[in-house]
């Protein structure tokens, strides 16, 4: 029982009483479901949320790597605050008994592995995603067949709202990957893709172009031949933090990228197919098969996106024959709270001549709000 743990058990694990003493202007969250006034977020950031569940024994709210312990009042409903969070999009859960479950009081999303809850905590510089009176553009849910997997695959594709309207008229392409334990549907739901890009080519500061949001998580792709890899992979020595041991083979969403999503949106789709049109970008695991993709294929994208996904350095490039040839931009972003280094790294690829860019996002960290920003700026300088 946690009532049972010691003020130390219960800090190692991370549960803490409900806050008390929050500012009492709460407003119920942008992410709730229609009529529900739970979860809400005051103007500190704090979150508060509610369950009833008269029979139950303990409550937490889980946001953030920290359990708050819920309060139960007399009619059985359980209320609990959290302290502030960081502007943006958060996972969350309710732990009830020690099961995990999604609020019932939010839409759901898909990350950290699974369909759940989130929660937006309000900035000052929401207004960039917000659905506006645009030329509103469509995310279409797009299915094929792959030849690398012998299955069929989902996408989403952006399409810019001119591209209906004018039959004639091809397109540059962004292909945008998410994260870790995230799936093709992130960018569109927690990154706000089109309302960025509608408000953004509204406005005349991004030309048009179309966006493919596929999957990219390689452990959950499965390769046929001759496309699987023909000895098994060496195993790499877990980095600190994980598990257990991971397979080192080839990446197989670079596989599939080039195989199958590339050539079909190039045949089914009004696209310019060649390097000065072609971009790839991605967020956290994706901006690392990014970096990987584009050094490793270095006369296939001109331009290249790395939101909270490490960095390029000069000897990636020295590295990587054609690749300065070819590329135009190489983007690279972190938010301010994750020891970021993108500013040092683009000011050493300035150096030796590539249009390298820096951007940092202030009071964020390993989040949704650092990713829409850092696309709102990339998609200022893409295709230029």
């Amino acid at each position: 029982m946690l009532a049972a743990l010691s003020a130390g058990a219960q800090q190692r694990n991370n549960v803490v009483p409900s806050v008390t003493g929050a500012v009492e202007d709460f407003k119920p969250g942008i992410t709730n479901q229609p009529g529900r006034q739970y979860p809400m977020v005051n103007s500190q950031g704090a979150v508060r949320t509610q369950l009833r569940a008269p029979q139950a024994s303990s409550v937490q709210l889980d946001i953030g790597g920290v359990r708050y312990e819920m309060v139960k009042d007399e009619n059985g409903v359980w209320t609990g605050t959290s302290r502030p969070q960081d502007v943006g999009f958060h996972y969350y859960q309710l732990n009830v008994d020690g099961v995990s479950l999604p609020d019932p009081g939010t839409i759901s999303f898909f990350g950290a592995g699974r369909w759940g809850s989130g929660i937006e905590i309000p900035s000052a510089d929401m207004d960039f995603w917000q659905v506006k009176n645009v030329p509103q553009g469509a995310v279409e849910e797009k299915y094929y067949w792959s030849k690398a997997t012998e299955s069929m695959r989902r996408c989403y594709v952006y399409l810019p709202a001119e591209y209906q309207n004018n039959p004639g008229k091809r397109y540059p392409v962004l292909y945008l990957q998410h994260g870790n334990a995230e799936n093709e549907v992130g960018w569109s739901s927690q990154g706000h893709t089109a309302q960025i890009l509608d408000n953004l080519i509204a406005e005349g500061k991004a030309v048009p172009f179309i966006v493919v949001m596929d999957y990219g998580q390689s452990q959950n792709i499965h390769l046929v031949p001759p496309y699987a890899p023909q000895q098994p992979a060496q195993p790499q020595q877990p980095r600190q933090g994980q598990p257990g041991a991971r397979a080192a083979g080839p990446d197989a969403f670079q596989v599939v990228l080039l195989t199958d999503i590339i050539p079909m949106v190039e045949r089914e789709y009004r696209v310019v197919a060649d390097a000065q049109h072609r971009a790839l970008a991605g967020l956290s695991m994706g901006g690392g098969q990014t970096r990987r993709i584009t050094l490793a294929n270095p006369t296939k994208f001109a331009y290249v996106g790395m939101f909270s996904g490490g960095v390029m350095s000069v000897e990636d490039i020295q590295a990587a024959a054609g690749f300065q040839q070819t590329n135009k931009v190489v983007f690279m972003s972190s938010g301010s709270k994750e020891n970021p280094r993108v500013m040092e790294a683009a000011e050493s690829l300035r150096k030796i001549g590539v249009n390298a860019v820096g951007y940092i996002s202030e009071g964020t960290a390993h989040e949704w709000h650092t990713w829409r920003r850092s696309l709102f700026e990339f998609a200022q300088i893409l295709f230029r």
